[in-house]
């Protein structure tokens, strides 16, 4: 158990036997009337967002989870298998749970996999990763200078927007949370 005025962004909050990750909170102190804590919160399984309204020092349950890092090793055309890297116990996830972070899974690339009571609750990747374009129409001399862009192809079929100047076979750098170009790999 905890109080309202001890959230944090990334805490996963049990209300009516439902897990809530908190993604963003404000401590609202108004003139009239005492404080509140406004928060928005993101349901584990389904992905849905509510804004909710605590009064301060509410006492709301917390939920355990457990945050490994786990190698991805491969799909076996039902689940997508992780390993723990610390243990070596292998862990299968449905599809419905890696979501959209399977545009970005490689074999052996890490990720972070968040478990309570032993189920799987969701995989988080790193903030950006770098990937090969596998396909993209060729770039043209002086296209540099716009702003404009073309859709490319990553290794795992995922397709982004990138600059006109970006060809086939180099490697850039993605977001994974919005699937956004971030810029070319060096090297």
């Amino acid at each position: 158990m905890a109080t309202t005025n001890d959230l944090k962004n990334g805490m996963v909050l049990n209300i009516e036997g439902q897990l809530w990750s908190v993604i963003e909170f404000q401590h609202v102190k108004p003139g009239k009337g005492p404080a509140f804590v406004r928060t928005k919160l993101k349901n584990v399984e389904s992905n849905k967002t509510v804004d909710k309204t605590f009064n301060a020092g509410t006492k709301v349950e917390t939920a355990t989870v457990d945050r490994r890092n786990y190698s991805y090793l491969y799909n076996d055309g039902t689940s997508y298998v992780f390993m723990d890297t610390s243990s070596y116990e292998q862990l299968e996830v449905a599809p419905e749970i890696v979501g959209a972070a399977a545009n970005f899974l490689l074999e052996n690339n890490e990720a972070i996999v968040a478990t309570n009571e032993g189920r799987v609750l969701f995989v988080e990747l790193p903030p950006s990763v770098e990937m090969e374009i596998t396909f993209t129409e060729p770039g043209v001399a002086g296209d540099s200078a716009t702003g404009r862009t073309k859709p490319a192809t990553l290794e795992t079929g995922h397709e982004i927007q990138v600059p006109l100047f970006i060809n086939q076979g180099e490697r850039v750098k993605v977001d994974t949370r919005d699937s956004s170009y971030l810029g070319r790999v060096k090297g």
